[in-house]
């Protein structure tokens, strides 16, 4: 599986559309059992669901405190992802039992809990891309014409985001990834995807953006080679030259910095 779920043109992230998927059932299981036992559970699931839902963020902005400290307005970019799970059932399943109280509704509410919420965590890991090696003989180039081998950076864990300039998300993400590039110790390299260097200098130049992180595939092998479907994608390499993860879509500055410390943590 390669993280990404088709619906014609649309593409979204699996384990976003399956969290989507999992509230939806979960209020509808909600307003099922309010209907049979004659009780508040279709008004308390969405309740439970809304306090759920601030615990999980809440989680995780406090597990990557530093990052969010350094763009503080990102606590509300909701859209990037960015949530801890296991607090926010926690906090939902707490905020039933207290609504319902000692009743057979409470029962139902908590046990569709459970359940979807181990069906989200299983469906999400049977999506998720499998650890694959990167393929080999990738060149690219720098701004100015260098040449870069992919293969010279085995050895050591590296990142590789995928963009394009027409790409809004990637736009939006740009200023940040080449902020963490400048001072991360894991090499970050800002692939650009099919364009020429007249279009990415005006870019750079207009936006005001270093130059010094990016690199140039004119004809997308990267994107082939590795499957990437939408822009932006963020491949996370490790030191064996195995891709150990991928994030498609806009991504956070918490959670790149995230995958980095994994990255340094588990080199190989």
């Amino acid at each position: 599986m390669d993280g990404i779920i088709q619906i014609g043109p649309l593409m979204l992230a699996s384990d976003r559309l399956l969290a989507v998927a999992a509230l939806w059932l979960f209020l509808s299981a909600g307003a099922w059992i309010g209907t049979r036992t004659s009780s508040r559970a279709g008004r308390v699931a969405w309740i439970a669901v809304a306090i759920g839902i601030l615990a999980a963020r809440v989680a995780y902005v406090a597990e990557n405190y530093t990052a969010f400290a350094a763009e503080p307005w990102t606590v509300i970019a909701l859209w990037q992802g960015g949530f801890t799970i296991w607090p926010g059932v926690g906090a939902a399943a707490a905020a039933a039992a207290l609504l319902l109280g000692r009743q057979r509704a409470t029962g139902g509410l908590l046990v569709s809990l459970a359940a979807l919420a181990l069906a989200h965590m299983g469906l999400t890991h049977w999506l998720a891309p499998s650890i694959r090696p990167l393929p080999q003989g990738i060149v690219l180039a720098d701004m100015n014409g260098k040449t870069l081998s992919l293969y010279s950076l085995r050895g050591q864990p590296f990142v590789l985001n995928l963009w394009a300039t027409w790409c809004p998300p990637c736009r939006r993400e740009m200023p940040m990834l080449i902020d963490v590039a400048s001072g991360s110790k894991v090499p970050i390299l800002l692939v650009n995807q099919r364009e020429t260097p007249a279009v990415i200098a005006a870019y750079l130049k207009r936006e005001k953006l270093a130059t010094s992180a990016l690199v140039l595939d004119p004809v997308g092998v990267l994107g082939e080679a590795t499957g990437a479907q939408a822009f932006p994608t963020t491949l996370f390499v490790d030191a064996a030259g195995q891709i150990r993860s991928t994030h498609a879509g806009e991504i956070s500055r918490a959670a790149l910095t995230a995958a980095i410390r994994d990255l340094e943590r588990n080199p190989i």
